[in-house]
């Protein structure tokens, strides 16, 4: 399996309703330090109805400002519609919607 094959295979098991970072995508990818690689991985992705990459978010719970898919507003719209919910700053309620690494 390639970089990138990893990273979508992290991506594809993020729940719905759930987000994760880019920090934990590349850690349970196998390398900690890809984060970048995983928003190189995430913009070309080859098939975003079964990869759902609008899942993934900064350590913040900030959204992608160049979401590949249609920008920052469908990967909020697309998170909506899972049930996730923002602050008043726009941001994911991490503690709430964030996976859990062991």
């Amino acid at each position: 399996m390639n970089t990138f094959e990893k990273i979508y295979d992290v991506v594809c098991k993020i729940p719905k309703g759930k987000v994760a970072t880019y920090g934990q995508v590349a850690f349970l990818a196998g390398n900690p330090r890809w984060s970048q690689i995983v928003g190189y991985a995430l913009h070309a992705n080859p098939r975003p109805i079964e990869i759902p990459c609008h899942r993934v978010v900064n350590r913040f719970g900030g959204l992608a400002s160049a979401f590949a898919f249609g920008g920052e507003n469908a990967q909020r719209s697309l998170l909506e519609s899972e049930g996730i919910e923002f602050d008043d700053d726009g941001f994911v309620l991490m503690d709430e919607y964030c996976i859990k690494l062991p």
